[in-house]
């Protein structure tokens, strides 16, 4: 999960504060978060995404800890996305759906508004994750966050992290991130 915060310097020029970054999968070698390390480094001139690791620390979803008793870890998670203009969403498919701990760090976020009419983008390192971008996408819309109609896919699924490295730093690809957060930013002012 990518959350960035823009700032129009003379309404054209958007700045990313930074925010955590969460790709959904808690791996080492994980190709969606390397695929998020690779857009935080594309960010347009003037913009900065910073990555951040910390979903596997938020603790299981409990109505009764909300409020006052709310972990610090998930309140560090809901305070970035109240603060962020948007999210980036990247995560593996587990079993045909969204990893745990990616829909335990969005279900922190039902009962806040920090998820209410937030842009959010979808981003892929898998063509074969179908399930998961449904799921996803479905779990999205009903917590009322803005999806971007905007898709980046980036076939990783498989590679070892210099291959993946090396397919992400090719022009094409690297055009195709630099285009999907312009779209975005675009998706953004837009709302």
């Amino acid at each position: 999960m990518v959350a960035f915060r823009t700032r129009f310097a003379s309404g054209l020029i958007p700045y990313f504060a930074e925010h955590p970054c969460h790709s959904g999968s808690l791996r080492a070698a994980s190709t969606n978060s390397a695929l998020i390390a690779a857009l935080a480094r594309e960010a347009p001139s003037g913009c900065r995404v910073t990555v951040r690791d910390g979903l596997g620390r938020i603790p299981i979803f409990n109505p009764d800890d909300e409020g006052e008793r709310t972990p610090l870890e998930a309140s560090k998670l809901i305070d970035a996305v109240s603060r962020a203009d948007g999210l980036i969403v990247s995560c593996p498919e587990y079993a045909h759906g969204v990893p745990g701990g990616l829909k335990n760090a969005l279900d922190w976020l039902v009962s806040r508004d920090a998820a209410v009419a937030k842009p959010a983008m979808l981003a892929h390192a898998s063509p074969r994750s179908l399930f998961a971008r449904a799921a996803l996408a479905e779990i999205m819309r009903t917590m009322s966050f803005a999806l971007c109609d905007d898709v980046l896919e980036i076939a990783l699924l498989g590679k070892k992290p210099p291959e993946v490295e090396a397919i992400l730093a090719e022009p094409e690809n690297r055009l195709a991130m630099r285009d999907a957060l312009a779209a975005f930013v675009e998706f953004i002012r837009s709302r």
